[in-house]
C-alpha cells in the first residue's frame, strides 16, 4: 500500500478511522453512518464531525484509499515495465481488482445511482486519483518529457479512464468467468488500440 495511506497506531488518528471506514464499506457501501464509524473506532460522532464533518467525507477518503490500493496491488501482481504491453497488462489487473473488490459490490447494492454516476463522472477527487495514477503509468512511453511532451499521449489518460470504467464498475459480472473474460478482453483490446502509436522500444 502506498505510504500516504499508511495507518497510524493512534485509535483516534486519521489512518485508523479510514481503515475502519474501509472495512465497514466492504459490507455496507455508502450506507455506513457516522454513528457506525464512531462505534467501531471507539470514539464519538462529535469527534468525527469536528474532524471530517460527515460520513460522506469519510466515504470519499476510504474510496480514494481503495483506488490507490488497487493500483498498488496490481503493481505487486503484474508491475508495468513502462512499455505499452506492460501498461496494458498492469491496467487489466487494476480493472479486475476494482470489479472484484467487495466495496464495489457494496456500493452497487447500497447506492446504484452513485455507481451509475461513477461511470460518467468527469471531475472530482476519485477521478483525480485515477488520472494521476494513469499519468504516472503512461509517462515512460515518451522517455524525454513523458505525457507533458506528447499531447496525444496526455489525451490517452482521459480516454483510458472512459474505457476502463465499464469493465471495472461491473460487480454483477463477478463469479461469471465468461462475462469477466469478455470484459477483460474488451478492455485489453481497446487499450492496445489506444496505445498502438507508442510501440515497444527496439
Amino acid at each position: 500500500m502506498s505510504p500516504r495511506f499508511a495507518f497510524e497506531r493512534n485509535p483516534y488518528g486519521t489512518g485508523q478511522v479510514i481503515a475502519t471506514v474501509r472495512t465497514l464499506m466492504r459490507t455496507d457501501g455508502l450506507d455506513v453512518s457516522l454513528a457506525a464509524i464512531a462505534r467501531n473506532c471507539g470514539t464519538s460522532r462529535n469527534f468525527l464531525y469536528a474532524n471530517w464533518k460527515s460520513a460522506s467525507a469519510l466515504h470519499l477518503l476510504a474510496l480514494k484509499a481503495e483506488l490507490a490500493h488497487a493500483f498498488d496491488a496490481a503493481h505487486r501482481i503484474c508491475p508495468s515495465d513502462g512499455t505499452a504491453a506492460g501498461i496494458t497488462d498492469h491496467l487489466t489487473h487494476v480493472v479486475r481488482i476494482v470489479r472484484r473488490h467487495p466495496t464495489t459490490a457494496a456500493v452497487a447494492r447500497s447506492s446504484p445511482t452513485a455507481l451509475a454516476a461513477a461511470h460518467t463522472a468527469i471531475e472530482g477527487p476519485l477521478v483525480q486519483v485515477v488520472t494521476e495514477q494513469l499519468s504516472d503509468l503512461l509517462h515512460p512511453l515518451v522517455p524525454r518529457g513523458g505525457i507533458w511532451a506528447d499531447p496525444a499521449l496526455k489525451s490517452r489518460t482521459w480516454k483510458i479512464l472512459w474505457v476502463a470504467r465499464p469493465a471495472a464498475l461491473c460487480p454483477e459480472a463477478v463469479g461469471d468467468q465468461q462475462k469477466e473474460d469478455t470484459l477483460d478482453s474488451a478492455f485489453t483490446e481497446l487499450l492496445r488500440d489506444l496505445l498502438s502509436p507508442w510501440p515497444p522500444a527496439p
